[in-house]
C-alpha cells in the first residue's frame, strides 16, 4: 500500500510520540494542527523550542532552570537561607511557591533513586546537595525533604537523611540542623477506603490539633 503521508510529517508525529504523556494519536493531531499555522506561527514555535536549549541552564547554587548563573530564588536576598526544601524537579518548585508558604531555599534532585531503572545516589543531585552542605558558611537549620510519596521517593528521602547525619558532627554549621519531611494527607473529597497505606500513614503523622 502507497504511504500517502508525506516523510516530513512522519518524522514529526514520531518525534511528537516520543514526549511524555502523547500517545500516537495525540501526535498525529498535533502534526496536523501545526500544518493550518502560519509559516510566522510555527516559526516562533521552532524558535521558542531552539531557546529552550540554548538560553535556559541550570543554576550553579540548587540546579533550577534559569538564565543566569543563580535562578531569582537564589539571588533572592529575602529568602531564608536557613532552610532547604529537596524536590524532584522544577515542576515542584513551581507548585510549592504557587502556595506562598515557603520563604526558603531549594535543592533539586533530578529524579528519585530506582535501582530497578539503573538510578543510584550518584546519578542524582544528591552529592551536589552534600557538597552545598558542607561548603555552607551560615547555619542551615532545617533540610525538607519534598520528594514524591512513591517507593523511590521514600528510599531517596532515608537515604539523604541518612548521608547528612554522616556529615553533620563535621560542620558547625550544621550541628543544629532539623531533617523534616512534608506531610502527605488526604485530597480533599477523598475517601479514606481508596487512600494507599503510604497516603495514610502521612495523613497520620502530619495530622494537627482540631
Amino acid at each position: 500500500m502507497t504511504n500517502i503521508i508525506p516523510e516530513s510529517v512522519l518524522r514529526l508525529i514520531d518525534n511528537f510520540a516520543k514526549l511524555p504523556g502523547i500517545g500516537p494519536k495525540t501526535a498525529s493531531r498535533l502534526t496536523f494542527y501545526l500544518l493550518h499555522l502560519s509559516n510566522l506561527e510555527v516559526t516562533e514555535l521552532g524558535e521558542a523550542v531552539i531557546n529552550l536549549k540554548t538560553k535556559i541552564k541550570n543554576c550553579s547554587e540548587c540546579d533550577n532552570i534559569t538564565v543566569d548563573n543563580l535562578c531569582p530564588i537564589c539571588a533572592d536576598p529575602k529568602r531564608d537561607r536557613t532552610k532547604i526544601m529537596v524536590v524532584e524537579n522544577p515542576l515542584d518548585v513551581i507548585a510549592i511557591e504557587k502556595t506562598n508558604e515557603y520563604n526558603g531555599l531549594y535543592h533539586i534532585l533530578g529524579g528519585a533513586i530506582s535501582p530497578i531503572d539503573g538510578i543510584g545516589p550518584d546519578d542524582i543531585k544528591i552529592p551536589a546537595l552534600l557538597r552545598r552542605l558542607k561548603k555552607s558558611n551560615k547555619p542551615i537549620l532545617e533540610i525538607i525533604l519534598a520528594n514524591n510519596p512513591d517507593l523511590e521517593g521514600e528510599a531517596t528521602a532515608m537515604y539523604i537523611t541518612k548521608e547528612i547525619s554522616k556529615i553533620k558532627s563535621d560542620n558547625s554549621n550544621l550541628k543544629n540542623i532539623k531533617i523534616t519531611r512534608i506531610a502527605r494527607g488526604l485530597p480533599v473529597g477523598g475517601d479514606l477506603e481508596y487512600a494507599d497505606e503510604i497516603t495514610l500513614s502521612r495523613a497520620l503523622e502530619g495530622r494537627k490539633e482540631f
